[in-house]
C-alpha cells in the first residue's frame, strides 16, 4: 500500500512548526502572511532566548501580577484612554487612582493629576508645570525670564537632564562623592537663586536605594521664602519610593505635609505593582498645576482637558492600577512591602556572613533591595560576580559605577520584589558565593567574558 508524500508546508502543518527548519523573517516585509499558530509560536520561541524575568534583580518594572489582574489587563487592551466620550467609566477610574493618591500622600485638600505612561512622563509634564509658573511669576515681577535653572542632584534618573536638554532649562547637578549617595540642603543651597524653577529630591534612588534629605531640602526652600522671598518649589521623584515609604515608614515626612512639595510623580508600573507602562502626576493643589499645560480639544463631540505628553494610549494599565488599589489597600501593600523588605534583610545578613561584602546604607530606610561591595583585595570585582552570576545560574544582578564625583565607586545591587520568595534569597545567596569561588580559582572573568558585561543600574 503506497503512501502519499505530504508537501513540507502540509507536513509542517500537520505535525509541528514551520520554522524547526526555516529562517524567521527579520529584514524585509513578509509577502505572505501565516497561520495565526506559526506567528504565536515564532514569538514565543525568539523570547525564550531572554533571560527569565523571575531572575531580574536590576528592574524595578514590575514582572508578575494576579492572574484576574492579568485578566481585567487582557480583556481591555482594545480600550483607548484618551477616548473619554466613549469610556467615561475609565476617565472616572483614572481620577479615583489620582485621588487615592492624593490621600495616600497626604495632599491638604482638592487637588489635580494625570495618568502618564511612566515616570519619565510625569517628570516632564511636572517640570514643565514648574518652569511655566516661574515664568508667570517673573513676568509678573518685571524680572527676566531668559535664564532658568533647575537644581537636583547626580543620583536623580536620567530623564530630569533630559527635561532641561529638551525644553531649554540649565541644569544645576550637585555631585555625588564617595560615601555620599544622596543630597541635602547644604548641597542645595549654594545654586538657588531667582532664576531657579524649583529642586528636584529624589525618594528612593535607583543607584541605592535610599532618600534624598527632603526634609531638609523643603526646610531650606522654606527660610529662603522668608528671609529672600524666594518661592522656589519641590518637586519629589518618588518613582520607586512613592508606593514604599507610606507602607514602610508612615511616620517619614515627605510628600504634601511638607510646605513646599508641590508635585510629586511616582510609577504604577514598580511598587505600584502593575505591568509597565503607568505612571503617575499628583499636585499639591489645582493651584501647582499651571493652567496654560491644560489643554482643551474637541474630539469626537465632547471637549475634555488633557494634560499629557501622548495622546491615544491603553486603558488596561490604568484599570489594572485601580484593581491593585482596591484589591490590596493600605494593609496588602504594607504586608507585601513588608515581605520585600523581611528578604532584603536576610539577603544582606547572608552577605555579610560571607564576608566579602561591605552593605551600602543598610541601617538606613531605604527601598527593598541590597546595595553592596566587595572588600579586601580580590583578583575579581563586581562586574566578574555580575558575569559570572548570570553566566552559571542566569541571575541578573547589576554591577555598575555611580554618578561623579562618586564615578570610582562601584557597586552591585539586588533588587527584592513580590516574586522572590525566602527560597530565591537563600539560592541566590549559594549562587553568589559559588559565583565568587570561582572567579576566585579562575583569577577573574577572562577578558574575552568582560568585553560582554553589561553595565548599568537598570530601571
Amino acid at each position: 500500500m503506497s503512501m502519499s508524500v505530504l508537501p513540507r508546508a502540509a507536513d509542517a502543518a500537520l505535525f509541528g512548526n514551520r520554522f524547526a527548519i526555516e529562517e524567521v523573517p527579520t529584514k524585509e516585509f513578509p509577502v505572505d502572511g501565516m497561520t495565526a499558530v506559526d506567528a504565536m509560536r515564532l514569538v514565543s520561541e525568539d523570547l525564550a532566548l531572554e533571560g527569565d524575568p523571575a531572575r531580574n534583580l536590576a528592574t524595578f518594572v514590575t514582572t508578575w501580577m494576579e492572574p484576574e489582574a492579568q485578566r481585567v489587563i487582557a480583556e481591555n487592551l482594545h480600550r483607548n484612554f484618551i477616548d473619554h466620550a466613549e469610556y467615561p467609566r475609565t476617565a472616572e477610574i483614572e481620577q479615583r487612582c489620582i485621588r487615592m493618591l492624593a490621600d495616600l500622600f497626604h495632599a491638604p485638600g482638592d487637588t489635580t493629576g494625570a495618568r502618564t505612561q511612566g515616570s519619565s512622563e510625569a517628570i516632564m509634564l511636572g517640570a514643565l508645570s514648574l518652569k511655566w509658573r516661574w515664568r508667570k511669576a517673573r513676568e509678573a515681577a518685571g524680572g527676566s525670564t531668559s535664564s532658568p535653572n533647575l537644581v537636583f542632584g547626580g543620583d536623580v534618573h536620567v530623564v530630569w537632564e533630559k527635561f532641561c536638554r529638551y525644553f531649554d532649562v540649565e541644569p544645576r547637578i550637585v555631585p555625588l562623592r564617595p560615601g555620599k549617595y544622596t543630597i541635602g540642603p547644604e548641597d542645595v543651597a549654594p545654586h538657588v537663586d531667582e532664576n531657579t524653577i524649583g529642586v528636584a529630591a529624589v525618594l528612593g534612588t535607583t543607584f541605592t536605594g535610599h532618600k534624598d534629605d527632603i526634609v531638609g531640602i523643603n526646610d531650606l526652600l522654606v527660610r529662603l521664602k522668608g528671609e529672600r522671598g524666594l518661592d522656589v518649589p519641590l518637586h519629589v521623584d518618588a518613582a520607586s519610593g512613592g508606593f514604599v515609604w507610606p507602607f514602610l515608614y508612615p511616620d517619614t515626612p515627605w510628600d504634601f505635609r511638607l510646605e513646599q512639595v508641590h508635585s510629586i510623580n511616582v510609577s504604577g508600573h514598580k511598587f505600584g505593582l502593575v505591568y509597565p507602562g503607568i505612571g503617575w502626576l499628583i499636585f499639591r493643589d489645582r493651584a501647582a498645576l499651571a493652567p496654560e499645560l491644560v489643554f482643551e480639544e474637541n474630539y469626537l463631540g465632547k471637549t475634555d482637558a488633557t494634560f499629557t505628553l501622548n495622546f491615544s494610549t491603553g486603558s488596561a494599565m490604568v484599570l489594572a492600577q485601580y484593581y491593585n488599589f482596591v484589591r490590596y489597600g493600605r494593609a496588602g501593600y504594607a504586608y507585601i512591602m513588608r515581605n520585600m523588605q523581611t528578604n532584603a534583610r536576610v539577603l544582606a545578613e547572608k552577605l555579610q556572613a560571607m564576608g566579602r561584602f561591605e552593605l551600602i546604607g543598610a541601617d538606613e530606610e531605604q527601598l527593598p533591595l541590597v546595595a553592596f561591595r566587595l572588600t579586601g583585595d580580590q583578583p575579581y570585582d563586581e562586574f566578574d560576580i555580575a558575569w559570572q552570576l548570570a553566566a552559571e545560574r542566569g541571575w541578573m544582578v547589576p554591577a555598575y559605577t555611580l554618578p561623579p564625583d562618586a564615578q570610582d565607586v562601584t557597586i552591585m545591587r539586588a533588587l527584592v520584589k513580590q516574586t522572590l520568595s525566602r527560597e530565591h534569597v537563600d539560592t541566590l545567596a549559594r549562587d553568589l558565593e559559588e559565583a565568587c569561588a570561582t572567579l576566585a580559582k579562575k583569577g577573574g572573568a577572562h577578558e574575552s567574558e568582560r568585553r560582554k558585561i553589561v553595565t548599568g543600574s537598570g530601571h
